[in-house]
C-alpha cells in the first residue's frame, strides 16, 4: 500500500495547520473560521490538540485517513505514527482503510430499529458503501442515515428509504424533506408557554436580528453589568443542576473553578451519543445564538477566555448552524476582545467528534480535545481543579448552558419556583419510539411518563415498557407510568433521569432484539481501558445470546449476567462501565426477557 499524501490531502491539512514552511502551526483566524472544525481560539502551549481535526481534514479530502496522510500529520505535529494511527483507529466515523468517497451510516439503534431501521439496513447491507451506525442522534427522523461525502459536507438523511440512500450515494443532493423541522413539535403546533424552546421554528437559525427581535442578547447585556461572583450567586440561588446526566449544581461547579484563582476554560458538552437523546441537537440547530449567548454568559462568570464546544460527529447540521452563530457575533462584537465594549473577551472553537459515544465522558471528552484517544481518565483530579489542558475547566452540556439567559433575565428564585425544590425550573425530554409525534418536549419538572406520551400524541399501540434515560437507564413498567420525572422521585423508584430519554414500546416489541442491541451499543462503545468494562460487555452479550437462542438454562444464564453487571458496577473506571448492564437488568426484573425459558 502506497504511503504517499496525495495533492488534496496535503492540500486539506495545510489549510488547517498553516503552511509547512509559515514557521508555525495554526494559521490566521480568518482562514479557519470558515471550518466547523475549528474556530478562533488556540492553545498556546503545543500543537498536538490539531490531531483530530487534522485526520478528519485528511478524511473529508478523500473519503478516508491514508497511510501518506497519517505520516505526514505524524510530522506536523510531532506526534508518533504509531500514537496517530492509536487515535485514529479509535474513531468509528475516521476510515483508516480504503473505501468509497460517498458512505451511508445507518442507524440501527433501539429507536430507529424498531420504525424501519433493522430493514432498511438489510435492504443495503450487501453494498460496500452502507455500514451498520448506532443511534444517529435522529431518533425523532427515524429511520436516519448520516451521509459522509469526500470533498463535501457530511449530511443527514430523515425518513429514509433505500431508492433515497442510494439515489444520494450515487451523485444525488440531499432532499431536506422539511427543512423548519428542528424535532421540537410544541414549537410547530404553536404551543404557548415555551421558554427554553419558543424560538426553534420560530426564527431563522442564521438571522441575528431575528434572534435579537426574540428577546436575543438581552441576557448577557444584563449579565455584563453584574460581578462574576453576583452572577455566580444567582445561578445558584436558582437550584439549577446538570442536564446530561450527573445532576450537579452549575453554580457550585462553577465556584470550584473559580477558587482554583487560574486561568480557567469553559467547555461545552455536546456529544450526546446516548441512544435516544437529541434535545441538543434540536437547540443548536434551531436556536444556536442562544447557546453562543449561554456560552459567553458563562464564560464571563468563570473568568474565562476561552471556550471550547465539542459537538458530536453525527450532528453536520447542527455544526455548521453553531458555526455560522459563531463567525456572525464575532463580526456584530458579541465574541472576541472586547464583547459590548465591557472589556470583557471570549471566543469560542468548536472541535467535532469522531463517532464515539465514551466522549460524552467529560475526561475523555478532554482527551480527545487534546488529541489523544479519547479514553476516560481517573479522578481526581477532578476537571474544577485540571480538567483540560490541565486548566481549572468548567464543564457543561447545551441544555444545562441555555438555562442561562433565563435565569439571568428572570432572577434565579424565580426561576427556582417552577418545578420542585430538588428540581427546580424546566426540563426538556427527548421522546421517540412508539409514539404518535416524537421530538424534544418541555415540560416543569414533575411532569410525568405518562404525562409526555400524551404530550407526544399518545403511544401507537398498547405499552409493554418504557426505556427511562436511555440506554444506561432502565425499562419501567405500566405500573409507573404516573412517577414524576424529577431527580428525587426517580432516586427513590430505584431509576434515573439519565438523558431524559422517554422511550415507550409497545406490546408487540421484541425485547429480545433491543436487549442484544443495548448489550451490542456497549460492547462497541467501551473504550476498553478498564478490563471490568472491555471484558464485562463482552461477556454479557454472550450470556444474552446463549439465553435466547442456546438450550433452556435460564437461571443460570440471569444469574451470570447479575454477576457481570455488579462487576462492572464496581470495577469500572467511568459510568460506560457502572450503567452497561442497567437496561437489560432492568427487563429481566419486569420479565420483559428470560421468562418462561
Amino acid at each position: 500500500m502506497s504511503v504517499e499524501t496525495s495533492d488534496a490531502e496535503r492540500a486539506a491539512v495545510d489549510e488547517l495547520l498553516g503552511a509547512p514552511d509559515s514557521g508555525w502551526v495554526g494559521g490566521d483566524r480568518s482562514a479557519a473560521d470558515h471550518h466547523i472544525a475549528r474556530g478562533g481560539v488556540r492553545q498556546a502551549a503545543g500543537v498536538r490538540h490539531l490531531l483530530l481535526p487534522a485526520l478528519q481534514a485528511a478524511q473529508g479530502a478523500i473519503g478516508w485517513v491514508s497511510p501518506g496522510a497519517l505520516n505526514y500529520i505524524s510530522e506536523r505535529l510531532s506526534v508518533p505514527p504509531a500514537e496517530a494511527y492509536a487515535v485514529a483507529t479509535f474513531y468509528a466515523l475516521l476510515a483508516t482503510e480504503e473505501r468509497p468517497r460517498r458512505v451511508a451510516h445507518v442507524c440501527e439503534d433501539v429507536s430507529c430499529r424498531t420504525r424501519g431501521g433493522r430493514e432498511l439496513f438489510e435492504e443495503l447491507r450487501e453494498r460496500d458503501d452502507v455500514v451498520a451506525s448506532p443511534c444517529l442522534g435522529q431518533c425523532d427522523r427515524s429511520p436516519a442515515v448520516l451521509m459522509q461525502r469526500a470533498g463535501e459536507y457530511d449530511a443527514s438523511l430523515w425518513y429514509s428509504t433505500p431508492e433515497s440512500v442510494v439515489d444520494v450515494l450515487e451523485g444525488a443532493e440531499p432532499i431536506d424533506p422539511n427543512p423548519g423541522h428542528f424535532g421540537i413539535p410544541q414549537t410547530e403546533a404553536g404551543s404557548d408557554g415555551l421558554r427554553l424552546l419558543h424560538r426553534v421554528g420560530a426564527i431563522d437559525p442564521y438571522s441575528l436580528d431575528d434572534y435579537r427581535t426574540a428577546h436575543g442578547y438581552a441576557a448577557l447585556s444584563k449579565a455584563l453589568e453584574m460581578t462574576p461572583t453576583e452572577l455566580i450567586e444567582e445561578v445558584k440561588r436558582s437550584g439549577i443542576k446538570g442536564r446530561g446526566g450527573a445532576a450537579f449544581p452549575m453554580g457550585v461547579k462553577w465556584e470550584a473553578v473559580v477558587a482554583q484563582g487560574s486561568d480557567p476554560v469553559l467547555v461545552c458538552n455536546a456529544d450526546e451519543a446516548e441512544p435516544g437523546t437529541f434535545k441538543d441537537r434540536g437547540i443548536m440547530e434551531g436556536d444556536p445564538f442562544s447557546l453562543v449567548e449561554a456560552m459567553t454568559i458563562a464564560g464571563y462568570a468563570i473568568g474565562a477566555h476561552r471556550g471550547y464546544l465539542y459537538i458530536r460527529g453525527e450532528y453536520p447540521r447542527a455544526a455548521r448552524h453553531v458555526a455560522s452563530a459563531l463567525e456572525v457575533a464575532r463580526n456584530a462584537g458579541l465574541l472576541g476582545d472586547d464583547i459590548l465594549q465591557s472589556g470583557f473577551g471570549f471566543d469560542i472553537e468548536i472541535r467535532m467528534g469522531g463517532g464515539a459515544y465514551i466522549c460524552g465522558e467529560e475526561t475523555a471528552l478532554f482527551n480527545s480535545i487534546e488529541g489523544f484517544r479519547g479514553e476516560p481518565r481517573q479522578k481526581p483530579p477532578y476537571p474544577a481543579e485540571a480538567g483540560l489542558f490541565g486548566l481549572p475547566t468548567a464543564i457543561n452540556n447545551v441544555e444545562t448552558l441555555i438555562n442561562l439567559p433565563l435565569i439571568v433575565l428572570e432572577g434565579g428564585e424565580a426561576y427556582a419556583a417552577r418545578g420542585t425544590p430538588e428540581s427546580t425550573g424546566i426540563k426538556l425530554f427527548c421522546l421517540s419510539g412508539d409514539v404518535v409525534n416524537p421530538g424534544v418536549y418541555e415540560v416543569e419538572f414533575g411532569a410525568t411518563i405518562r404525562e409526555l406520551i400524551e404530550l407526544a400524541g399518545g403511544p401507537l399501540d398498547d405499552i409493554a415498557a418504557v426505556l427511562l434515560g436511555g440506554v444506561s437507564g432502565s425499562f419501567v413498567g405500566t405500573d409507573q407510568l404516573d412517577l414524576p420525572l424529577t431527580f428525587e422521585a426517580t432516586r427513590e423508584a430505584g431509576v434515573a433521569l439519565g438523558t431524559a430519554v422517554v422511550m415507550p414500546f409497545s406490546s408487540s416489541t421484541d425485547f429480545d432484539d433491543v436487549t442484544k442491541r443495548i448489550a451490542a451499543f456497549f460492547r462497541d462503545e467501551s473504550c476498553g481501558q478498564c478490563v471490568p468494562c472491555r471484558v464485562g460487555t463482552v461477556r454479557q452479550e454472550e450470556a444474552l445470546y446463549r439465553l435466547f437462542d442456546g438450550p433452556p438454562t435460564t437461571t443460570g444464564e440471569i444469574g451470570l449476567l447479575t454477576e457481570i453487571d455488579e462487576a462492572m458496577k464496581l470495577g469500572s473506571i467511568c459510568g460506560l462501565g457502572h450503567t452497561a448492564g442497567s437496561a437489560i437488568q432492568s427487563a429481566i426484573a419486569l420479565g420483559l426477557i428470560g421468562a418462561d425459558r
